[in-house]
């Protein structure tokens, strides 16, 4: 009897876990000589980032863990939770050895995260603030070798005396002061550097509560340290906040593409290659994470943006089908290229923190 008991309750933990991975894949519409296919189930996978040697690890904020999964011949491992009970650890960063994790109110490094038994984390810094609202991060090592992180604003919209809220920033890899490079930026939670001139670009989610349609979230770019993205006195291009437009607005960046409103755009990647690119142009890719207040749901797609130099030519949807006829059972978080030997962009990785899920995309031969 003790058997049967142990048998069926192996057999119910197998089918829960069956059915928790068992995601309708066959609704999403992709381009032509792609495949796409689930190579994970990881608990609410936010951020990613990836070793060397194809070890794959994942950052959420709901379920508090950090992951790490093995490369395998047909996808990934089973995850191994290498770090728990951190205030929304979304952010992660593979540099030199090291992981880098963007909480809450702190940026932490793990000296060894391959080890079986990894280090006690490092703290490079525990002095960001602790407001949780907009309080998760998106966290990448610059081509300066700095770590740069998002610090969203604690509101919908408003004026904080804290000059750190509704900021990008950056530090230096070992800690030390952290520098404020863009002002105005309500909720930033995807950036990278474009491949030809090493510039800033970076998607921001606009406010609510002005209507379905208003404003746009937004896609920027830094030119230089210090810029102001608008952020409360201004969304978008022409919206000006009624809340703030009695204030004297400081000269601010327009957006260089306005990406529609309440999508949530967040994680982002640059490729330059075919197929991921056309001939002569970069491609950005960004993951839409979709509306939670809107009437009707729009987001829930990953697109591709098509640039040429820093001129942005057309907007296409490259993977959609999360959303159907109002009823999500995916959102897209963060994008990131996979490596070949020869550096090349491989295939394309999406996490996926409401399936729990994370996606590859590799060219069909």
């Amino acid at each position: 009897m003790v058997l049967l008991q142990r048998y069926l309750a192996t057999t119910s933990l197998l089918l829960i876990a069956s059915s928790a991975l068992a995601l309708p894949m066959d609704r999403l519409r992709f381009p032509p000589g792609f495949k796409l296919e689930q190579v994970a189930h990881v608990d609410n996978a936010r951020q990613l980032a990836q070793a060397p040697d194809g070890t794959l690890f994942v950052g959420s904020y709901r379920a508090g863990k950090v992951y790490r999964l093995a490369a395998t011949a047909d996808g990934y491992s089973q995850p191994q939770v290498i770090i728990d009970d951190l205030p929304l650890p979304s952010g992660i960063a593979f540099h030199q050895g090291a992981l880098y994790i963007a909480a809450l109110n702190r940026i932490l490094r793990l000296d060894n995260p391959l080890s079986a038994q990894p280090a006690t984390p490092v703290i490079l810094t525990d002095q960001l603030p602790q407001k949780k609202q907009h309080g998760w991060k998106y966290l990448k090592v610059g081509p300066d070798q700095q770590l740069y992180f998002n610090i969203g604003a604690p509101c919908n919209s408003c004026l904080s005396d804290n000059p750190l809220f509704a900021t990008l920033a950056r530090m230096p890899l070992s800690g030390g002061p952290v520098e404020v490079i863009a002002q105005g930026v309500r909720n930033s939670v995807g950036f990278g550097w474009h491949p030809a001139d090493q510039a800033l670009w970076f998607t921001d989610n606009g406010r609510d509560w002005l209507g379905d349609n208003s404003p746009d979230d937004e896609l920027n770019r830094l030119a230089q340290p210090g810029q102001h993205f608008g952020f409360p006195y201004r969304h978008a291009r022409t919206v000006i906040d009624p809340q703030y437009k009695q204030f004297p607005a400081p000269d601010s960046q327009p957006p260089v593409a306005l990406l529609g409103a309440h999508v949530a755009p967040l994680g982002m990647a640059f490729s330059q290659q075919p197929p991921w690119a056309e001939p002569g142009e970069t491609a950005l890719f960004i993951a839409q994470h979709g509306s939670w207040n809107r009437t009707e749901k729009v987001g829930y797609e990953v697109i591709r943006v098509r640039l040429k130099g820093n001129k942005v030519i057309a907007q296409e949807s490259f993977i959609k089908g999360w959303l159907r006829h109002g009823s999500y059972w995916g959102r897209p978080v963060d994008v990131m290229f996979t490596k070949d030997k020869e550096g090349a962009d491989s295939s394309l990785l999406i996490s996926d923190d409401y399936g729990d899920a994370i996606y590859q995309m590799t060219p069909l031969p």
